[in-house]
């Protein structure tokens, strides 16, 4: 038995030495070590030597597993002090190299502009909320007057994900939720995302941002409105703006019209920013209707109220002069760089 020991221990050594990888080392755990390897073996034959011999062998044996064990961690141990060293190797630092420019980060341009357009609402007395961009058809079509048979209601508009349940298509659907859980006097504003199915292009994209505004009590008119949407452009734009007033019909708002602002890249002299029209639609405004203020349980006899959801890339790509709504989703460097970090 002994000359098998020295045998077995002899093989192991020359598999040993030839293992490079620690699949080579658990091949080899197995191979000696295992149920079916030649220790085992050893073990199952004790029981055929004579009783006074077992002892010595029974030693040999368990000798010769801890032996091959800690071989095989110590071999273990010494792939893995190579590969730290051949990978320290492969990571060395040459200082001499000049350094890597590290640009700081900064907020995207349509966050910057965005929270400029909250400052300056906040300051005109109005409330910040914020409405779910997932909703339901109550709240984003029915509360808003949207009668059943709308177009906006049809697939090819709205990103449903259930029968009743979609995308918001404008953050108007905050309007009867606070109506509902608040009395008047309301003045709220609504910042978010919005959601359309439509044909991406230079000037329309299927996810924007918006500017809800709406404000009720006893007695507003449509001067209030105009007021504070010219005051609201002039603190935007640091300058005054001339703006142009369309007729147009919105289910929650009566009157209703589109708002139109000088184009700022041409003067008003047309160009592809504003299709050679010399004006760019920003926003869609009117009266608050009255069947919405009944939806959200205030009485139109007593309240009055306006609303207007401004488009935010449309003001930014006034503002700057951009002729491509879909540079603010592309994530080029070239392009954000461009505007100062705040």
């Amino acid at each position: 038995m002994l000359t098998e020991i020295q045998s077995i221990r002899q093989d192991f050594l020359q598999d040993l030495e030839t293992a490079a990888l620690s699949a080579d080392l658990e091949a080899l755990k197995v191979k000696y070590l295992g149920k079916k390897g030649p220790v085992q073996s050893l073990m199952q034959a004790l029981k055929t030597v004579l009783p006074e011999q077992r002892p010595e062998f029974g030693k040999h044996i368990n000798d010769l597993k801890e032996e091959l064990t800690a071989s095989l961690e110590e071999k273990r141990q010494a792939l893995i002090e190579h590969e730290e060293t051949k990978q320290l190797d492969q990571e060395k630092i040459d200082v001499t190299l000049p350094g890597r420019r590290r640009h700081l980060g900064r907020k995207h341009i349509v966050t910057q502009e965005l929270d400029k357009m909250i400052d300056i609402l906040v300051g005109m007395g109005f409330s910040v909320q914020y409405g779910p961009d997932i909703e339901t058809d109550y709240y984003n079509f029915e509360a808003l007057n949207f009668p059943p048979d709308h177009p906006a209601r049809d697939m090819q508009d709205t990103f449903y994900i259930a029968p009743n349940v979609l995308l918001r298509t404008h953050t108007s659907n905050i309007q009867a939720r606070i109506m509902e859980q608040c009395k008047p006097p309301i003045r709220i504003i609504a910042p978010g995302k919005a959601y359309r199915n439509e044909t991406i292009s230079a000037r329309s994209h299927v996810f924007f941002h918006q500017v809800e505004t709406l404000y009720i009590n006893q007695g507003v008119t449509f001067a209030d409105l105009l007021s504070t949407m010219h005051e609201f452009l002039g603190a935007l734009f640091q300058k005054d703006i001339e703006t142009r007033f369309r007729p147009s019909y919105f289910p929650f708002v009566e009157p209703g019209m589109e708002v139109d602002i000088r184009c700022l890249n041409c003067s008003g002299q047309g160009c592809s920013l504003c299709k050679h029209s010399g004006w760019l639609e920003v926003a869609g405004a009117g009266m608050v209707h009255p069947e919405v203020l009944k939806n959200g349980g205030i009485d139109p006899e007593v309240y009055s109220g306006y609303a207007w959801g401004m488009g935010v890339e449309r003001l930014i790509m006034l503002k700057y002069g951009i002729h491509d709504i879909r540079l603010f989703t592309e994530n080029d460097w070239r392009f954000l760089e461009q505007f100062p970090a705040v």
